[in-house]
C-alpha cells in the first residue's frame, strides 16, 4: 500500500516512516519542517515540504501520490504554546486536520489512522488508569484540539464512510525527539545531563506520566493497517488507547536519567506549566485484545537506548 504520513519527518512520525517501510509498503511525507527534518527521513522518501493548513497544496499531495492510507501526525504539539495562543494550536489541529480529511474522503483513501493524545484528552482523571470510556475534559486547548478532530473524523465516518483508526497516545520519549522544545521531559533532561547544565522540574515533580518507548508507538501505527474495518455505530470504536497502565513521576525520571548518564548535580524546581494534568495513565487492553499491541520495551532498556543515541547524535 501507498501511505501518505504527515509529520513524517518529525520524532514520531519518522519511526512510524521506518515501520512503515520495513514492512514493505511505500510511504511518501507532508511535513513543513517547522520540527520536522529532512535527515530523519531516507533519502528515497518523497518529501512535501508542505503546511497542512494549506489546502490546495495538500491537494496537489493527493493528486501526485494518490495514497491508499493516510496517517496523520502532523500537529501543534506543545500544550503551554496552545494556552497562549489557543487559535494558533486551532489553526494546525483542527482546521488543518480537516483539510487532510476532507481531501481523503475526496479521493478515496481507505483509511485514515489518527495521532490523537491520550495524555490530554481526558483531563484530571477521575480513575485510573483511563479507558476509552473515561469522560473527556481536557485542561488545555490542546487537548481540546486534538479530541475535536476524533468528532469531525466519526461525522465523517458516518456523513461519508470514511474509515478511520485514532490512536490515543500516552507520552512518547526516544531517539528524535527534540531536546530544545516544551515538550519531551526525557529528551530535555537527557541533553541538559549530557552536557552537565542545571534540570528544571516543572512543580514539584510528582506529576505523573504513562510513557512508551517510540518503536512501541510505531508498531501501533502498523497493526492499525490490518485490522477490520469498524463502521460508524460507535464513536469510540475506532478509538484506542496506547499505554502501560501507570505513571511515572517526573522526579523518578530525574533519578533513573541521572545514574544512566552520570549527572551529579541538584534538581532545580520551577513553577508548574498550566493545562498539564497532574497524574495520568492509560488502560490499553482494547488495543491489545484489538490491535494485538501490547508495549515490548520497558522503561528503563527505553532510557539506556535514548542517552545512548543522545551521546552519539547530539555531543
Amino acid at each position: 500500500m501507498k501511505i501518505l504520513v504527515t509529520g513524517g519527518a518529525g520524532f514520531i512520525g519518522s519511526h512510524v516512516v521506518e515501520e512503515y517501510l520495513e514492512a514493505g509498503h511505500e510511504v511518501c511525507v507532508v511535513d513543513d519542517l517547522s520540527s520536522g527534518k529532512r535527515e530523519n527521513l531516507p533519502e528515497e522518501v518523497p518529501l512535501y515540504p508542505v503546511d497542512i493548513k494549506d489546502y490546495k497544496a495538500l491537494e496537489a499531495v493527493f493528486l501526485a501520490e494518490k495514497p491508499d492510507i493516510v496517517n496523520h501526525h502532523a500537529a501543534q504539539i506543545s500544550v503551554s504554546y496552545s494556552v497562549r495562543q489557543p487559535r494558533a494550536d486551532a489553526e494546525t489541529n483542527i482546521f488543518g486536520s480537516l483539510n487532510l480529511i476532507e481531501l481523503s474522503q475526496k479521493y478515496g483513501v481507505k483509511r485514515f489512522i489518527y495521532a490523537s493524545s491520550g495524555g490530554a484528552v481526558y483531563g484530571e482523571p477521575i480513575e485510573m488508569p483511563c479507558a476509552e470510556s473515561h469522560p473527556v475534559n481536557p485542561l488545555s486547548p490542546y487537548g481540546i484540539s486534538k479530541h475535536v478532530v476524533e468528532h469531525y473524523l466519526y461525522f465523517f465516518c458516518k456523513s461519508h464512510g470514511i474509515d478511520y483508526i485514532a490512536l490515543r497516545y500516552p507520552n512518547v520519549y526516544g531517539p528524535r525527539q527534540d531536546p530544545y522544545g516544551e515538550a519531551g521531559v526525557i529528551a530535555i533532561f537527557t541533553l541538559r545531563m549530557l552536557r552537565k547544565e542545571d534540570v528544571v522540574i516543572n512543580g514539584d515533580g510528582n506529576q505523573e506520566r504513562d510513557f512508551v518507548y517510540v518503536k512501541d508507538i510505531a508498531n501501533a501505527n502498523l497493526l492499525a493497517l490490518d485490522v477490520e474495518k469498524f463502521g460508524c455505530s460507535d464513536p469510540l470504536g475506532p478509538i484506542f488507547n496506547l499505554g502501560f497502565g501507570y505513571g511515572i513521576s517526573v522526579n523518578e525520571i530525574f533519578d533513573r536519567l541521572s545514574r544512566i548518564t552520570g549527572y551529579d548535580r541538584e534538581a532545580i524546581h520551577g513553577p508548574p506549566k498550566p493545562g498539564e494534568v497532574y497524574r495520568i495513565a492509560l488502560k490499553a487492553d482494547k488495543a491489545k485484545r484489538v490491535l494485538k499491541w501490547q508495549p515490548k520495551v520497558d522503561f528503563e532498556s527505553g532510557l539506556r537506548m535514548t542517552v545512548e543515541w543522545f551521546r552519539k547524535h547530539q555531543g
